[in-house]
């Protein structure tokens, strides 16, 4: 997971950001690797500040949240249950009437607690770019084609055993304003709902080699190399579908030392 991280896609940057070269960026975040490397710690999540990435200073809580009272926010948030998520919507290469564009393909995987037992019936969502690396949201100006058959977004409940399972279509990288010429490695944006809708985590998966992984400083802002591997899913051959779908498999870890890189552990999310 966002993935660690979410960021509009072409979300206004500073002049000193707009003025920063890839070879800049990629100059400071090799600095705080070395950094890192030499402290000897682990950090399992992402960084709050990481000046690399321009705009995270602005993405994070500065001050103690508001607390509430749970029990009459629960009161006013809204519910789900078995009837009112449908099979279909885990499927986001039917829900218009033509054949989106794209590589089609399976993601599936489990949400485990940080014991391995499996988080059943919970509600996860998903929300991507298309193949050519478009969302379908009024801040995106990315001169790329919108796909009017995929809208990319889609939801499920895991079963028994925790297992979760989209059909969709393999996202396109996408150019974002933190630098000049800065692009995103392809994603999906995950977001795990516990027992209440306040219980709420998101992240990132991404695809296996991708060469943007040096060059990104929101993957790069989590500064361990084992922690930023486990937001990226395998290929599988055995998920795949005969002449149908290529299949990707990518768990999800709530809790532990091994637990996924969250979003919400830095920033909070749009588009």
């Amino acid at each position: 997971m966002t993935d660690i991280l979410d960021e509009a896609p072409t979300a206004p940057a500073s002049s000193d950001a707009a003025a920063s070269t890839q070879a800049e960026v990629s100059a400071e975040m090799a600095a705080i690797s070395r950094e890192y490397a030499d402290t000897g710690a682990t950090e399992t999540q992402p960084r709050l500040d990481y000046p690399p990435y321009r705009s995270s200073v602005l993405r994070h809580p500065t001050k103690d949240p508001h607390h509430a009272d749970p029990e009459g926010i629960e009161l006013w948030a809204p519910v789900f249950g078995h009837q009112d998520v449908d099979r279909l919507e885990a499927d986001l290469t039917i829900q218009h009437r033509g054949e989106p564009v794209g590589e089609r393909m399976i993601v599936t995987g489990r949400v485990l607690d940080g014991e391995g037992r499996p988080v059943r019936h919970q509600l996860v969502e998903i929300w991507q770019a298309n193949a050519g690396g478009r969302y379908i949201h009024k801040r995106d100006q990315h001169p790329a084609a919108i796909d009017p058959n995929f809208t990319g977004v889609g939801r499920c409940l895991t079963d028994g055993d925790g297992t979760y399972s989209f059909t969709t279509i393999k996202p396109g990288p996408y150019p974002w304003k933190n630098h000049r010429n800065a692009w995103r490695p392809a994603h999906i944006h995950f977001s795990v709902f516990g027992p209440a809708f306040t219980q709420r985590m998101i992240t990132q998966m991404y695809f296996p080699s991708d060469p943007l992984f040096a060059l990104d400083p929101i993957y790069q802002s989590i500064t361990d190399p084992a922690a930023r591997d486990r937001l990226v899913a395998t290929y599988d051959h055995d998920v795949t579908s005969h002449e149908w779908a290529t299949g990707y498999r990518w768990d999800i870890v709530l809790t532990g030392s091994h637990r996924t890189p969250l979003e919400s552990d830095t920033e909070g999310d749009d588009a």
